[in-house]
């Protein structure tokens, strides 16, 4: 479990907080939705459900919301969501993935391709983009009234794989099948985790001229606004 300082740039976030916690409640919303029509609305028995609650508790989705939404899901005339990735080149040989939630394929892949037309960048064919990035769990905690060397040990021991040290905040990562595992261990010490997603980790980053990083980011950030967009990820250094 070597440190690195590398969280920074793994995913872009806009500034504005508001746009992000409407955004964060949406995405949450869908997960839930979608993890009660693929599991049923028991979290005991549905491990899929019983991680987006914990998400959704973590980004203080009010419970009551959680509640109707997992009644709302059990209708047969509520839709569900179907995951759907695509894979970008932005400019200057950088890889994006773009990771959305819709009810409507059509309505996504219209939308990617006018982020793409006003903003550049191309899609790539499935697999091009994506072999460079694997899937890890990423839990953020704040280091403020945190033992480092006891939340290292019970981390470790839960399966976590890698332990960052960053100014404000320890970043912990997992195999994406331990994530609820190390989460869930990390709650029995008492301690609160700032997030607890998946995300896609780059194993390879690409540098590129700062002309070339204030596209992509202008690309990013268009991607980002899309409402069936749940995250971004990219290799740029």
């Amino acid at each position: 479990m070597a440190g690195h300082s590398k969280w920074a740039n793994i995913k872009h976030r806009k500034e504005r907080a508001d746009a992000i916690k409407g955004k964060m409640f949406s995405r949450l919303t869908k997960e839930i939705i979608s993890a009660v029509k693929q599991g049923g609305p028991d979290p005991k028995s549905n491990s899929r459900l019983r991680l987006a609650i914990q998400k959704a508790k973590v980004a203080n989705l009010p419970a009551d919301n959680i509640e109707r939404n997992i009644k709302k899901a059990s209708s047969a005339d509520q839709a569900d969501y179907e995951e759907i990735m695509y894979e970008l080149y932005g400019y200057g040989g950088v890889g994006i993935i773009v990771e959305m939630m819709t009810d409507n394929k059509n309505r996504a892949a219209s939308e990617i391709r006018i982020a793409t037309n006003k903003r550049g960048g191309t899609i790539a064919t499935p697999g091009a983009v994506a072999f460079n990035f694997e899937r890890k769990g990423v839990i953020q905690v704040s280091k403020a009234g945190v033992e480092e060397d006891a939340l290292f040990l019970a981390v470790s021991e839960a399966g976590a794989e890698d332990f960052d040290v960053e100014e404000d905040f320890y970043m912990i990562t997992t195999p994406p099948d331990r994530l609820f595992q190390v989460k869930e261990k990390i709650d029995q010490m008492g301690i609160k985790t700032e997030s607890a997603e998946l995300q896609m980790v780059p194993k390879v980053y690409v540098e590129c001229s700062a002309e070339a990083a204030k596209e992509n980011l202008a690309l990013i950030e268009w991607l980002e606004g899309i409402d069936d967009v749940d995250s971004v990820f990219h290799n740029m250094q």
